[in-house]
């Protein structure tokens, strides 16, 4: 499977709601949205959301969303110093490819000229995205217990950070 990574535009509406639909109905643990309060939304309010947001994706074998990151940086004289990677989903067909992380670090990249720091939330029972966020020079920094509940189940998550202000790691050099 071919793929590679581009930053969606409006022509990829349809695409980012059909994808945003599985990850919600696949995964309704690792969200703070149910696939039917997402799926119930206006058509007008996600588009909004889209076009005030940077949202990055993995197109596989030609034109086939596989993959979404979205990035949305804190307004505010205090907090404009920070964004937040949100809605990270991945196909299960495109795991362990790299695709997530070349996804992930796309995002970085566009988050480097607005931000200096870059913040995401992941249950902390969700091995392979601590690893895969941890590859991308995110660092736990703290742990929100009870931050969902997802069908009277309780989800903890990690808070993770990268600090774009210090030394790159591994990845930004190559």
């Amino acid at each position: 499977m071919t793929w590679s990574v581009r930053r969606l535009n409006h022509r990829d509406l349809d695409a980012y709601i059909a994808i945003r639909l599985e990850a919600l109905r696949d995964h309704p643990e690792a969200y703070g949205t149910s696939a039917e309060r997402f799926a119930a939304l206006p058509r007008g309010e996600v588009e909004a959301f889209l076009s005030r947001r940077a949202v990055f994706g993995i197109i596989a074998d030609g034109d086939n969303l596989a993959g979404i990151v979205v990035y949305d940086r804190d307004e505010g004289e205090r907090a404009g110093h920070r964004g937040w990677l949100i809605q990270v989903y991945v196909k299960p067909e495109l795991r362990g490819t790299g695709a997530a992380l070349a996804m992930m670090e796309a995002a970085v990249a566009h988050a480097r000229s607005e931000v200096i720091q870059l913040h995401l939330m992941v249950g902390t029972y969700n091995l392979p995205a601590i690893r895969l966020y941890e590859k991308a020079g995110f660092t736990i920094y703290g742990t929100e217990p009870r931050s969902l509940c997802v069908n009277g189940r309780y989800i903890d998550e990690h808070l993770m950070v990268r600090l774009l202000d210090e030394a790159p790691i591994e990845s930004d050099t190559k």
